[in-house]
């Protein structure tokens, strides 16, 4: 094995840090909304070890700050190898946004890909 092999990628090393950056809302006062679809989510069913996959929707109203994409997708991605529930996922990915964000108004939605005929949707949201 050679220290290439052994070596953290760089995307690898990105998406463990996973931190949600944000920038100023270009438009504070107007009310809009930014729509997010994160269609790769993946994690790990906390008591089977099997992976999950959904795709996330982000749907929020901006007040002084707004999550920029790159980082949403990193930050997405550092579900990959996490052992965590539907339900989990979806208010944890939630209130991550809101800690970072403080949006006026914000909804998660989590529609998980069928596993053994069993298809699971978990929507969060929350009001400021």
């Amino acid at each position: 094995m050679t220290q290439t092999d052994i070596e953290v990628k760089y995307g690898e090393r990105e998406i463990s840090e996973g931190k949600l950056i944000t920038f100023p809302n270009p438009r504070v006062g107007r009310r809009y909304n930014i729509s997010i679809t994160l269609p790769e989510f993946t994690c790990k069913c906390p008591f089977s070890g099997y992976p999950d996959f959904a795709t996330i929707y982000v749907n929020y109203v901006p007040d002084e700050k707004v999550v920029e994409l790159k980082a949403i997708k990193l930050y997405i991605n550092s579900y990959r190898d996490r052992y965590i529930s539907h339900e989990e996922s979806a208010n944890q990915i939630l209130d991550d946004i809101v800690a970072a964000c403080d949006p006026l108004e914000i909804n998660v939605k989590a529609d998980f890909t069928p596993r053994g005929n069993v298809h699971t949707v978990v929507e969060v949201s929350h009001t400021k």
